[in-house]
């Protein structure tokens, strides 16, 4: 199989300045998602799409191609990831000279993710043939049962009435969340432009322990103490 792996890594964070390469545990946060893909061996290619010379030199650093940087259309805050990853396997086949069987979106938010989820992932998305594959985690207490919204200052029910003293072991059915880490797809559903989210979409679901998707600032601080509290290292 001719797997591409796509890591996408923009330079306009707002929530974290330079997130993408802020140091986390003494390396680059996008470090640790380069070095899993490496470690899982089954990539013809892992490369970075970015906009930043700097996201560029450090991603070369620990073993990633980047063959281009992103135009600037494709790295607006409102840019979607699925245009992206489809502007990334038309050059890289092309440059290349490969056609791609799957292609593999790699969140560099998530440094918790190990070869050993890439694996899962991308055995799941061959042997299943589905159109797309991606990483998911269980919900207990954030359960869309227990999620209110405020209306006229009053507590409503978000979307699902909540049955009052359930047990958080007592909802059901089990609910799901997209984690930021792993989405694995069918060349010909992203030539389609579609990342997931169809008839034929399967789940991989990530224990907690190796989920924390960065997104703000604490994010970033909870991950640095996990790390060093758990001695998580960079795979190599």
């Amino acid at each position: 199989m001719n797997i591409l792996c796509i890591i996408l890594a923009r330079s306009g964070s707002k929530s974290v300045k330079n997130k993408n390469v802020k140091l986390l545990n003494n390396h680059p946060l996008i470090a640790y998602t380069i070095c899993s893909a490496i470690k899982s061996n089954l990539f013809k290619n892992i490369i970075v799409s970015t906009d930043s010379k700097k996201i560029k030199k450090i991603s070369e650093k620990y073993g990633a191609d980047v063959p281009f940087l992103r135009p600037k259309f494709l790295s607006k805050d409102n840019s979607k990831a699925v245009d992206a990853l489809h502007h990334a396997l038309i050059i890289c086949e092309k440059k290349f000279k490969v056609k791609y069987d799957y292609i593999v979106e790699l969140m560099c938010t998530n440094p918790f993710k190990t070869s050993f989820d890439i694996k899962n992932v991308v055995s799941k998305q061959i042997k299943s043939k589905a159109d797309s594959v991606i990483a998911v985690t269980k919900l207990d207490d954030h359960h869309p049962i227990r999620i209110k919204k405020i209306v006229n200052k009053r507590i409503k029910n978000f979307c699902l009435k909540e049955i009052p003293e359930t047990n958080r072991q007592d909802l059901k059915p089990d609910a799901y969340i997209r984690c930021g880490s792993i989405y694995s797809m069918r060349r010909d559903m992203l030539l389609k432009k579609v990342r997931y989210g169809t008839k034929n979409s399967l789940a991989y679901v990530m224990p907690k322990k190796r989920v924390v998707n960065i997104d703000e600032k604490l994010d970033f601080d909870f991950a640095e103490f996990l790390m060093k509290k758990y001695s998580i290292k960079l795979e190599k």
